[in-house]
């Protein structure tokens, strides 16, 4: 039987990447965004004790307008390019597919209802928040992955029908990883807040430029964070649609959404690794660890007879 052994929120920014200067990516930074990549740093060292076969990620930048589409292509080896920060992330990417969960998964979400699709196209390119979240995670690339992508029922309709389908997903990817015989890591890559700059800075990882875009927006962010790591994840999706339009919010993609549903609404805290900004958005890194909730009663052994 296999099982969920670890789940994150795991944003994207490219930054992140930039910053750490990986031998994958072409250009060099001096420094930047530290109290993020710490973050990750700190929730590597919780991932390296665990056992685990397979990540699976949900990103908002593999927008699909026609049903949820999953990689089915067993290996990835090409060059992916920021549209927005070219001069930041030009990242060779190599990576493996755990192409029979795909499968599972993607059969599992039809049996829900939803629309799917297996994504067999060899020269597809895979997007940037899966690349990011991944290496960020597991920079070693030693684990397959595999992908799933934000079908954008909130552009369509509105983030409550988003919220509808991504609750099913969910469940649709426990189910699947329950009934295969992978150990699995989900990840939910997406920012929180994310109302961005609209210039950058002379030297991007100049700090003394980095803040929030506005107060209310950090205000939200704390809301959510704080629910979050009191154990109050039903609540963080009853209060979903709000916070996506007040803090006009990368959980549009509903991969919050779908990662706490896949979780089965977890009742314990996350563990809070870090939050910083990134060109105005926030961002925060969080973990859920299924296998170690709040310690379980012990049934009282009876004590032995003294001789």
């Amino acid at each position: 039987m296999g099982q969920i052994v670890f789940g994150a929120l795991a944003p994207h920014p490219p930054h992140l990447v930039y910053a750490e200067n990986p031998p994958q990516n072409e250009p060099e930074a001096e420094c930047g965004w530290e109290t993020l990549r710490w973050g990750y740093e700190r929730l590597r060292a919780d991932l390296a004790d665990i056992e685990y076969d397979s990540i699976v990620v949900l990103s908002p930048h593999w927008q699909t307008y026609v049903g949820t589409h999953f990689l089915g292509v067993p290996h990835f080896d090409s060059l992916s390019v920021d549209p927005v920060f070219p001069n930041l992330f030009r990242f060779r990417y190599e990576l493996d597919v755990d192409v029979a969960l795909s499968e599972q998964l993607c059969a599992s979400a039809a049996e829900e209802g939803l629309v799917t699709k297996m994504m067999r196209n060899p020269d597809f390119r895979v997007d940037y928040g899966t690349i990011v979240s991944c290496h960020l995670t597991n920079p070693s690339w030693n684990k397959p992955v595999v992908s799933i992508s934000s079908q954008r029922s909130t552009a369509f309709y509105n983030v409550d029908v988003m919220q509808e389908q991504m609750v099913a997903l969910g469940r649709a990817t426990r189910r699947a990883i329950e009934n295969s015989d992978r150990r699995v890591v989900v990840l939910a890559s997406e920012s929180l807040s994310h109302r961005h700059f609209v210039t950058e800075a002379d030297v991007p990882e100049d700090m003394s430029r980095e803040h929030i875009t506005n107060h209310h927006q950090y205000l939200w962010d704390m809301k959510l964070v704080d629910l979050l790591r009191q154990g109050k994840s039903r609540r963080v999706v009853e209060i979903m649609p709000e916070f996506t339009e007040h803090a006009v919010s990368e959980t549009d993609s509903g991969a919050l959404t779908w990662l706490i549903a896949a979780l089965d609404y977890p009742e314990y805290a996350a563990r809070m690794y870090g939050y910083g900004t990134v060109i105005g958005t926030g961002n925060a890194v969080m973990g859920w660890v299924p296998e170690d909730p709040a310690p379980k009663a012990r049934a009282r052994q009876p004590k032995a007879a003294r001789p």
